[in-house]
């Protein structure tokens, strides 16, 4: 065996598969979370957005600066900072610069960022970028040892590790981003409001977070708005950290002549595009889902203006906006998840409070390091001017030495008991700073600097002077960005009633009658009128009716499946015409393994006995079974060979229910003992001593009436029916003369 051969099988380790993908996914999980798609709590900010800001700084593009081209900006970042795609830095910073999606843009662009409508921003190489004034507040302090750095990915650079931040971005810019088993989504707010609940928060710590929410109203969306919620809502959500916002447009009704009217949009909900917007109102229009609407059309220029049209004069604004919100994006949930990295970089859900917190918190130890870094440069400067004045005060004895003395340096020291920090400035010193005016600027710089050395000390000796520092600046901050109507005013109104008023909604569909037919092979469709149900129906080769039922355009129609899926679907969804119809499974996610055993029109709060082969059952008002989703609804739980067997109507005044085994046992019991579900196994309705026994038929009857079934062509009836009534769950008696050999009562 070969030397290398040995020191490789040595250095090979054996571990169990599960582990090392276990271990391998888990670094990857964090390096995600935290490397990637978290923002951390202090500068709400992620590692790109943090590097293409500082990369930036370090290309001096500050506001008052020229442009520099994106494919700069992406270049320096990608070989200095970030290792990874020039395509996700740029997609970031292109999203810094938009401000239809941050509430105040960290990078000013030059050329095409986007619009609302969706469309992409032009290639690096077009587009040209500059800080804004909101970021260089992020970052200030950088340079005054506000926050540690660290190597980059190469170790060529540093990088900081958080930014100063003294803009809170995290919650006025928002953020969101998906992890590996966990994501964040927060919305923006004003930057005004979070000045005053920071304000609040830190004059009173023992604050509510509904007196929190007295200042912050809730967020402020850069495409406006209005967002329907209670405060009561708004709170709840601030307290859990997790929670939604409802956010509809923001529209006015405009009136023309002859009394007619137009409907304008002026603001859309966050995160929706325009144009796919505006092409679903277009399309339900076309697909007269939309029949209160004639038309719609975008006359927007800077500013959103989309225009509807309603198809008469006589339907109400309301009721149009009303029906709008319900089918389309005009009316939209953003989804409320505080999930960020703290100060340890541990993933964690905040509420509001915490979150504003942990800024204050950062904000305190910026200052606090901010002010270290100034007294030092203060007391090294103290240090020079003292030695300066030395000098002034043996000028000839100075220049004496540093003329005679080859080691001037020590000399200096030993005579007039110097610093080397001082003896190495007076040497460094110009001739001409050796003017009598020279020695009184520097008498009132050190006057100055005492003056400013005193202030800082008095505010870091105590927290309560340093929060109030903090005050001052978030005072400051407020104060500039005031002065900025644009910037300040809240753009997102909040109309706490909304929510509470109610708007009929009318459906528009046309009512007409209808015949549908579902085929044994799944294919459906519907013809025009109420037909014959018994007629001649054209199938393809092989196929055959299943069911056919009469119904109405605006009819919702159930589907039930043996497995207790039922599933529903709007009459007007299905396709008319001659031909042989398009397949259900199409249209509802129906399982293949699934077989449709009855179909029939939604009748509201209308009562069905649901029964299964094994015997169990009960009873279910209809309006349990419609189903929100093309995906279906559970209704009956089945044990393992069990299925969904009898589907049938109960009327009003039915008190009696029969059931029959294949074993040829009737039971008749009272109706009350059938109990009423919404979704469940049920209960035993027939009790089978037998193996392979199993339920036959179920129906619902009036005792009075007498228990009635069809045998061949021949109607029977029994009005003395106490043989057969006993107790729910009973075994029954053999039925009486004239009852079918099926075990039907129908058939």
């Amino acid at each position: 065996m070969s030397e290398e051969v040995k020191v490789v099988k040595e250095n090979i380790k054996t571990q169990q598969l599960k582990d090392a993908i276990s271990e391998r996914y888990l670094a990857y999980a964090m390096s995600t979370i935290v490397s990637r798609s978290l923002p951390d709590v202090r500068d709400g900010l992620k590692p790109v957005h943090r590097r293409i800001l500082y990369g930036m700084r370090q290309l001096k593009l500050d506001p008052k600066s020229g442009y520099k081209k994106c494919a700069r900006v992406v270049g320096d970042v990608m070989g200095k900072y970030h290792p990874h795609g020039d395509a996700s830095i740029y997609d970031a910073m292109v999203r810094l610069a938009q401000s239809f999606s941050v509430r105040y843009p960290l990078v000013l662009g030059q050329g095409n960022f986007g619009n609302v409508d969706g469309d992409s921003a032009a290639a690096m190489r077009y587009t040209e970028a500059k800080l804004s004034d909101a970021a260089i507040a992020i970052m200030e302090g950088l340079d005054e040892n506000a926050v540690d750095f660290m190597d980059t990915y190469s170790g060529e650079e540093i990088e900081p590790c958080v930014m100063p931040a003294g803009f809170p971005n995290l919650l006025a810019n928002g953020a969101n981003g998906i992890a590996v088993g966990m994501a964040t989504n927060i919305p923006p707010h004003n930057i005004l409001e979070l000045c005053d609940g920071i304000i609040a928060l830190i004059k009173n710590p023992d604050i509510s977070i509904a007196e929190l929410v007295e200042f912050i109203k809730g967020p402020d969306f850069p495409t406006g708005g209005v967002i329907s919620q209670s405060k009561e809502s708004i709170i709840s959500a601030y307290e859990t950290g997790r929670g939604n916002f409802v956010v509809r447009a923001k529209w006015e009704r405009e009136d023309l002549s002859y009394s007619n009217y137009q409907i304008v949009i002026s603001q859309i909900p966050y995160q929706v595009q325009k144009s796919k917007l505006i092409e679903k109102i277009a399309e339900l229009i076309e697909n007269g889902k939309l029949s209160s609407v004639a038309d719609v059309r975008d006359e927007s220029a800077e500013d959103i203006r989309i225009v509807i049209e309603p198809k008469s004069r006589v339907i109400d604004d309301k009721i149009v906006m009303a029906q709008l919100f319900s089918l389309t994006e005009l009316e939209s949930k953003f989804a409320l998840n505080m999930n960020v990295l703290d100060k340890n970089y541990v993933p964690r859900v905040m509420n509001l409070k915490e979150v504003l917190q942990a800024y204050v918190d950062h904000r305190v130890e910026v200052l606090t390091r901010r002010i270290d870094f100034r007294l030092n440069n203060i007391a090294h400067r103290l240090e020079i001017l003292e030695g300066y004045l030395i000098t002034y005060l043996n000028i000839d004895e100075v220049i004496h030495i540093i003329r005679e003395f080859d080691d001037a340096k020590s000399k200096l020291m030993e005579k007039f008991n110097l610093s080397e920090v001082q003896a190495d400035a007076i040497l460094n010193m110009r001739l001409r700073s050796l003017r009598k005016l020279e020695e009184m600027e520097i008498r009132k710089e050190t006057e100055d600097l005492k003056k400013e050395q005193a202030e800082l000390l008095d505010v870091i000796s105590s927290d309560k002077n340093k929060l109030k520092k903090v005050i001052d600046e978030v005072k400051n901050l407020r104060a500039i960005f005031s002065k900025n109507k644009e910037l300040s005013s809240r753009l997102s109104l909040i109309d706490e009633n909304v929510e509470n008023v109610v708007v009929p909604v009318y459906d528009f569909t046309p009512k007409e009658p209808i015949t549908i037919i579902l085929s044994s092979m799944g294919w459906i469709k519907y013809v025009k009128n109420h037909i014959d149900l018994g007629g001649d129906f054209s199938f393809k080769d092989g196929d055959s009716l299943a069911f056919a039922l009469h119904a109405m355009t605006n009819d919702k129609i159930i589907f039930a499946t043996d497995k207790g899926q039922f599933f529903t679907l709007d009459a007007n969804k299905i396709p008319s015409g001659r031909g042989y119809g398009e397949p259900i499974r199409i249209m509802l996610e129906i399982p293949v393994d699934a077989k449709i055993i009855n179909v029939f029109v939604y009748q509201k709060d209308s009562m069905m006995l649901l029964a299964s082969k094994f015997g169990y059952g009960f009873k279910i008002s209809q309006n349990d079974m419609l189903a929100q989703t093309k995906n279906g609804k559970i209704v009956m739980n089945l044990m393992d060979k069990d299925e969904l067997f009898v589907i049938k109507p109960i009327l009003i005044d039915d008190d009696k229910v029969a059931v029959v085994g294949n074993n040829r046992k009737l039971l008749v019991f009272d109706m009350e003992e059938l109990p009423v579900f919404s979704r469940g196994k049920g209960v035993i309705l027939q009790k089978y001593k037998e193996a392979n026994t199993y339920l036959s038929d179920v129906i619902t009857f009036k005792q009075s009436d007498g228990l009635s079934w069809i045998n061949g062509s021949r109607n029977f009836n029994v009005s003395d029916i106490s043989m057969w009534i006993g107790k729910r769950a009973s075994v029954g008696h053999m039925p009486p003369d004239g009852f079918p050999k099926s075990n039907k009562f129908n058939k």
